[in-house]
């Protein structure tokens, strides 16, 4: 593995190259990386297992030192992978709040802000799926 980045390259059981392959990934695919858990509910209805988190988007923590913390998401740093949830953060010792980073694989998508852009990106899966049956 050469390059910074190759699409071409599927996969190693080499820690440093999973590693090189997440960090020096383009924005776009860090996106999908960026992916998270439907509730059961949102997954009947959308018919997805999983979309990326957005801003706005409310989730549950399901790992991690503010486990079953439900907040909405104020951040997604696509460079760190990242989300930054209302709800998690933690006093340093002069009183300030710091907001904690968390992988969105630690969290359940509870509820979707739905904007024009979004809504016809999941109406159109749904649409998809029903065409096959």
């Amino acid at each position: 593995m050469k390059n910074k980045f190759s699409k071409a390259w599927k996969s190693s059981k080499q820690p440093r190259k999973q590693r090189k392959y997440r960090i020096n990934a383009p924005l776009h695919i860090k996106h999908k990386m960026l992916a998270a858990h439907l509730v059961k509910r949102l997954r009947d209805e959308y018919k997805k297992r999983s979309i990326p988190v957005r801003t706005g988007d409310k989730v549950k923590i399901l790992r991690g030192k503010f486990t079953g913390t439900i907040g909405d998401v104020e951040k997604v740093d696509l460079k760190k992978l990242r989300l930054t949830i209302k709800g998690a953060e933690f006093k340093k010792e002069g009183g300030r709040a710091v907001k904690y980073p968390i992988q969105p694989s630690n969290v359940v998508i509870l509820s979707i802000k739905e904007d024009k852009k979004r809504k016809g990106m999941l109406k159109k899966t749904v649409d998809k799926k029903e065409e096959k049956k």
